[in-house]
């Protein structure tokens, strides 16, 4: 099995001052201010749509952003309903085992200290600190029972029942700079499950730095 940490990766090229004088074009619409518009006016003119909460205005811009984690963490991301999802589909990925050996990726909870790599049998995984080892000799057992079942003529889609949320899924999600907004609060936050806020705290930050004034009012600590 091979044991990996979650990642994103910003799918979209951003360029945060066009962004923001893209909104500021749109928003300007609603009070025909167009003649305001400066080469410095769209910053303050965002902050101030975002302080005063008329924030339908930066639905105008979305964001792709792909996502390496674990099944059980898109389960909650695709809950969130204003966003389009293309996620790695267990039916049709054949993780290995009738015609060559198993090769099954296995997200790392946060809460388990082992480095990422390939571990083959029990021998290998014994570094891992106890409880943490029960789970990683989970992880090799779900695989060579994955592939036993294959092995056995069971397609992918049938075998996948053995695969625990743990397994590593691949999930591209596109949503507005207001839904995002509303993502971070929730998924960043202490409240959120800890491999979520372990994905997104990070996004939270790149989107801070790529982005002025849109994210800067959301701060991790927030419940």
């Amino acid at each position: 099995m091979i044991l990996i940490r979650p990642k994103h990766e910003i799918l979209t090229e951003i360029n945060g001052g066009q962004i923001l004088q893209r909104i500021e074009a749109a928003g300007r619409t609603c009070y025909k201010s167009e003649s305001k518009i400066t080469a410095e006016s769209a910053k303050p003119f965002v902050s101030r749509i975002i302080k005063s909460g008329h924030h339908s205005v930066i639905e105008h811009e979305s964001i792709s952003v792909r996502f390496i984690c674990d099944r059980g963490v898109t389960h909650e991301l695709v809950r969130h309903r204003l966003c389009a999802f293309s996620q790695e589909s267990t039916r049709y990925c054949d993780y290995g085992g009738k015609h060559r050996c198993p090769d099954v990726t296995f997200i790392i909870p946060p809460w388990i200290s082992i480095e990422p790599g390939e571990y083959r049998s029990p021998e290998d995984i014994r570094i891992i600190t106890n409880p943490g080892y029960y789970w990683a000799l989970a992880m090799l057992d779900a695989e060579r029972m994955y592939a036993t079942l294959r092995q056995h003529d069971w397609t992918p889609q049938q075998a996948r029942s053995v695969l625990p949320n743990s397994l590593k899924t691949e999930i591209v999600v596109t949503a507005n700079l207001r839904e995002w907004r509303h993502i971070l609060k929730l998924r960043a936050s202490p409240a959120a499950h800890p491999q979520m806020s372990e994905l997104m705290i990070p996004l939270l930050g790149d989107l801070t730095w790529k982005i002025p004034v849109i994210f800067d009012d959301i701060n991790i600590g927030e419940n």
